[in-house]
């Protein structure tokens, strides 16, 4: 099992929910006041934070405070263990797809 398995996991748990999702989504364009994060959802403050540590946890987000004013951000390459795992499945069943192209080309009866 590869080292990066836990890293991929908590990655995985965190991407679980659709409001965290939504986070990632949103500060892929670019960083944003925890204020402005919270708007489009409807809870209170400390459960958009609840989602926002585990994010952090989880290695996908960074934060910063100046202040009161508290900057959430993507973390460069966070997803990168998601990529590459997935890489990781998609080869197997390429392989898979092409063995089966081969196996209907040479069984299917041609037509003359």
């Amino acid at each position: 099992m590869p080292n990066y398995h836990i890293e991929l996991d908590a990655v995985l748990r965190a991407l679980a929910d659709p409001t965290r999702r939504a986070v990632v989504e949103r500060l892929a364009k670019s960083p944003a006041v925890v204020s402005e994060l919270a708007a489009p959802f409807s809870m209170a403050l400390p459960s958009l934070m609840q989602h926002l540590r585990l994010l952090e946890n989880a290695g996908l987000v960074t934060s910063r405070k100046h202040g009161r004013v508290r900057t959430v951000s993507l973390r460069p390459g966070a997803l990168d263990v998601l990529h590459l795992w997935l890489g990781e499945q998609r080869t197997p069943a390429e392989h898979q797809a092409d063995r089966l192209g081969i196996h209907l080309i040479r069984t299917t009866p041609k037509e003359t």
